[in-house]
C-alpha cells in the first residue's frame, strides 16, 4: 500500500508529465545532450595485458581530446564530444574504436570490465604523461593510487555516461516551479535532486546492465576477500546471482572514504564536504609516506589526494575553464551536467554500450529528475548502501528483497512500479512514427520478469552452458571485435582527422614541456595552496 508521501510524489510526477505532453514539452525533453567515456585495456594476442607504452600513433595521452589513458599505459580511455542524437554518438564512439584498433599493431581491446590475465601486479605500467609539471602530477597521482589500493584495482574498466537536459526544458520546469531561487540555482538544485533519487535507485543499473558476475581467478591471487566464490572450469570465480563484481569490495571502493559525509542536499554542502575531504589527513596513508628517500609516493597523505579520487557512482559536473578544478567550476557557475559511473562494459557491444541502454538511461535519469527528491539522513544512507550491495552480489536471486523507507520490498515489485512511470515517459521521448524508447523499455522490462535476460544473466548462461572459462570466453570476444573494428571502413576524411589530432596532441605536449620553468615542488605547493583556498574565488590550476 502506498504511503501518503508516495502518493503525493506520484501525483507531482504525473502533473509534470501532463505539462510536458504537448509539442513544446516533447521537444524540450528530446533536446537532452549525452557524451560517453569508455575505458578499455590493451591486450596482446594471447589475452595478456599489454605492457608497452601508449602508442605514438594514437597521439599524446596528456593532450589528446578523444584518446587518452586512465590509470595505466595499458588502460585506454575514449571520450566522445557531446551529442543530441544517439546514432551520431555511437557512430563517433565506433570511429574512435576503429581508428585505435587499426593503429594498435595487432593488439586487442579487452571487452569486459574485470581485467584479463594478470601476472605480476608490479608489471602493470602506470600511465606516463611526459616531463611537464602537469604530466608529472597526473602520474604521481596514479602512483599514489597504486600505494593506496594496489595496481590491480586500478585497471578495472567501466563506461561513464554524461547527461544534461536542454535549456528549453529548464525554462519550462523553472516556469512550472514555485521556487524563489534564481534559475542557475534552480538548475543546480534540480540536478542534485536527480542525484539523490539516482543514489536511492542506483541498484537498478547493476541489476540490468551489470556485466561482471564472474572473473578470472588471477585477479584475486592473494587478495583478501569475504566473498564466498564458487569455481567453474580451471580458473573462473563467480557468484550464482551476482551482477557487477566490479562494483563490489573487489572493485572501486575506498574504506577510508567511509568516514566522509559528503552531502548532496545542496551544492554548498557538497562543496564544503569535498573541501573537507581533500584536506582530511589519513593515518593509514600517512604510513605510506609522501616523499621517501627523495622520491614521491603520493601527492599527499589525505583521505583524498585530489577530489577525483572520490569514488561515487554519480558526479555533479561542469565543464572546467583552463586547468580549473572540478569543484571550482561548480562553485563558479553551478551544475551543468551529471556523470553516471555505475556502468560495466557491455561485452555484447564492440564499443561497450548499446543504443537500448542509452535510451533506458535517458528515461531513468529523467525519471530521477522529475520526481520529488527528499534529503537523506544516516539511516537512508545505510539503506542505499545495503540495497546496492545486495544487488551487486545477488541481484538475480529469486524473491530478493530490498529496503524502501525502512520497509521490505521485493526488487521485482519496486522495478515494476518504476517501469510504470517510465512507460508514461517513453512515448514523449519517441519522435513521431518511432517506437525506439518504448522498444528499449520493453526489452529491459523483460529482464525484470526474467533475470536471465539481464546482461549478467546472459553471461552466466553462456559460461554455464559452454563450460568455457571466463578468460577464454572474453578472449574470443576480443578477437571477434578486433576483426570487426580492423575492417571497419572509416568515412572519408575521418581517418585523417584522427591522424591530425594525434600529431597536434604530440606537438602540444612538447610545447607544454618546453615552456615549463617552475620546479615540480613549487608547482605542487601552488596547487595545494590553491586547494585550501576558498572555492568562491578559484585560481587556475591543473585538472587531473
Amino acid at each position: 500500500m502506498m504511503t501518503k508521501l508516495e502518493k503525493n510524489i506520484l501525483n507531482s510526477f504525473n502533473e509534470l508529465i501532463g505539462h510536458l505532453s504537448d509539442s513544446e514539452g516533447r521537444n524540450a525533453l528530446q533536446g537532452m545532450q549525452r557524451g560517453i567515456e569508455r575505458e578499455a585495456l590493451r591486450i596482446n594476442s594471447s589475452g595478456h595485458l599489454a605492457t608497452d607504452s601508449h602508442p605514438k600513433s594514437l597521439g599524446a595521452a596528456l593532450t589528446h581530446p578523444r584518446i587518452t589513458t586512465d590509470y595505466s599505459e595499458s588502460l585506454l580511455e575514449f571520450i566522445t564530444p557531446v551529442f543530441n542524437d544517439i546514432d551520431s554518438l555511437l557512430d563517433d564512439l565506433t570511429y574512435t574504436h576503429a581508428f585505435t584498433v587499426q593503429n594498435l599493431d595487432s593488439q586487442r581491446l579487452w571487452p569486459v570490465s574485470m581485467p584479463c590475465y594478470v601476472g605480476d601486479a608490479n608489471a602493470i605500467p602506470i600511465a606516463d604523461y611526459g616531463s611537464s609539471n602537469a604530466g608529472q602530477m597526473k602520474r604521481l597521482y596514479r602512483k599514489g593510487l597504486t600505494y593506496r589500493y594496489g595496481a590491480q584495482m586500478q585497471i578495472i574498466s567501466g563506461v561513464h555516461f554524461n547527461f544534461s537536459v536542454s535549456d528549453s526544458l529548464w525554462d519550462k520546469l523553472y516556469r512550472l516551479s514555485d521556487t524563489q531561487a534564481c534559475k542557475s540555482d534552480f538548475i543546480s538544485d534540480s540536478y542534485l535532486g536527480l542525484i539523490r533519487n539516482y543514489r536511492r535507485m542506483v541498484w537498478v543499473l547493476p541489476y540490468l546492465f551489470g556485466a561482471s558476475p564472474a572473473l578470472c581467478s588471477s585477479f584475486i591471487k592473494d587478495q583478501k576477500t569475504d566473498i564466498q566464490f564458487e569455481k567453474m572450469g580451471r580458473g573462473t570465480l563467480y557468484l550464482p546471482y551476482a551482477t557487477s563484481l566490479r562494483m563490489s569490495d573487489l572493485g572501486y571502493t575506498n574504506k577510508e572514504q567511509e568516514q566522509l559525509e559528503i552531502s548532496y542536499d545542496s551544492l554548498e554542502q557538497y562543496l564544503q564536504g569535498m573541501n573537507t575531504a581533500i584536506n582530511m589527513p589519513s593515518a593509514n596513508f600517512e604510513k605510506i609516506g609522501v616523499k621517501v628517500d627523495g622520491e614521491y609516493r603520493q601527492l599527499n597523505a589525505n583521505v583524498l589526494q585530489i577530489e577525483n579520487e572520490f569514488y561515487s557512482p554519480i558526479r555533479a559536473k561542469r565543464v572546467t575553464l583552463n586547468d580549473e578544478k572540478p569543484s571550482q567550476a561548480l562553485a563558479r557557475a553551478g551544475v551543468e551536467y551529471i556523470e553516471v559511473r555505475a556502468l560495466d562494459v557491455n561485452p555484447y557491444s564492440p564499443v561497450g554500450i548499446d543504443a537500448s541502454q542509452i535510451r533506458f538511461l535517458d528515461l531513468f535519469l529523467m525519471y530521477c529528475l522529475l520526481n520529488e527528491s527528499a534529503t537523506s539522513d544516516a539511516m537512508q544512507e545505510s539503506e542505499i548502501s545495503s540495497n546496492l550491495n545486495r544487488v551487486i552480489l545477488e541481484g538475480r536471486k529469486p524473491g530478493l528483497e530490498l529496503s524502501r523507507n525502512g520497509e521490505p520490498v521485493l526488487l521485482s515489485s519496486w522495478m515494476e512500479s518504476m517501469f510504470e512511470d517510465l512507460n508514461k515517459l517513453a512515448p514523449l521521448f519517441d519522435k513521431e512514427g518511432e517506437h525506439l524508447y518504448r522498444d528499449a523499455l520493453s526489452r529491459w522490462h523483460g529482464a525484470v520478469v526474467d533475470p536471465g535476460l539481464t546482461i549478467s544473466g546472459q553471461i552466466m548462461k553462456e559460461l554455464s552452458e559452454s563450460q568455457v572459462d571466463h578468460g577464454c570466453w572474453v578472449n574470443k570476444l576480443a578477437e571477434e571485435y578486433h576483426k570487426i573494428l580492423s575492417q571497419y571502413p572509416l568515412p572519408e576524411g575521418v581517418e585523417s582527422q584522427y591522424q591530425q589530432a594525434a600529431t597536434l596532441s604530440l606537438q602540444q605536449q612538447a610545447k607544454i614541456e618546453s615552456e615549463s620553468s617552475q620546479s615540480f615542488e613549487e608547482y605542487l605547493a601552488d596547487y595545494f595552496k590553491d586547494a585550501q583556498a576558498s572555492y568562491e574565488s578559484p585560481k587556475v590550476a591543473t585538472s587531473l
